[in-house]
């Protein structure tokens, strides 16, 4: 399975989303590659800052042939994660159309939703050329200890494409293990932050489950 992480907006959370998924599959014993599809390379950076042995490989793919590219490599792992440039439409095309599920992390905000429009358009363009591209929101970057308002729930009601149903706060493990090149499930295996990331993880890999029955 690949999964695009992907936002035209940045700030959505992405990278951090990306590897913190990346680490949670590859510590479930699922062959794991992230590709650094975004020119700021920040998965990589990630990846270069990091001491411990890695979790999972690293590559770095910014062109608009990924989807050409990709599938020949992706070929050897269980899931490939690809974490996608913001405002790039056609490094955004490349790593929809090589993308059998795309996450859009969105924050808990109506503005973030009506800004993700440009990538569900996106991804509504990709389907014309494979049917079978899937979407999905991820509600990410949520304040801890406050609620989600009426507005964001009614902003996504309208929604073309289906809510996970977990939720990610914003922690400050995320930032502070991602220094060192690390995920919040290694930093605090047994804090909120790493239970969150699980649960979307197992909500993912139920989704395809159900998709493949």
């Amino acid at each position: 399975m690949i999964i695009g992480v992907l936002n035209q907006k940045g700030g959505a959370g992405k990278t951090t989303l990306s590897l913190n998924l990346a680490a949670y599959f590859a510590s479930n014993n699922l062959r794991t590659l992230l590709v650094d599809a975004d020119p700021q390379a920040s998965a990589l950076m990630w990846s270069s800052a990091r001491e411990a042995e890695p979790l999972f490989p690293v590559i770095g793919m910014a062109k608009p042939t990924l989807h050409k590219d990709l599938p020949s490599v992706a070929g050897d792992y269980n899931i490939t994660i690809i974490d996608g440039a913001p405002r790039v439409n056609e490094l955004g095309r490349a790593a929809i159309l090589a993308s059998d599920l795309v996450l859009i992390p969105v924050q808990p905000s109506p503005l973030d939703v009506w800004a993700s429009d440009e990538t569900v358009q996106l991804i509504r363009e990709a389907q014309q050329f494979r049917e079978g591209i899937q979407g999905a929101f991820v509600i990410n970057r949520k304040i801890s200890n406050t609620v989600i308002g009426r507005d964001v729930v009614d902003a996504f009601k309208e929604a073309p494409f289906p809510v996970l149903p977990t939720i990610i706060s914003q922690r400050v493990v995320f930032a502070e293990s991602a220094a060192y090149g690390l995920s919040a499930l290694e930093a605090e295996p047994h804090g909120e932050a790493a239970r969150e990331i699980a649960a979307l993880g197992r909500a993912i890999l139920e989704r395809e489950e159900r998709q493949a029955a």
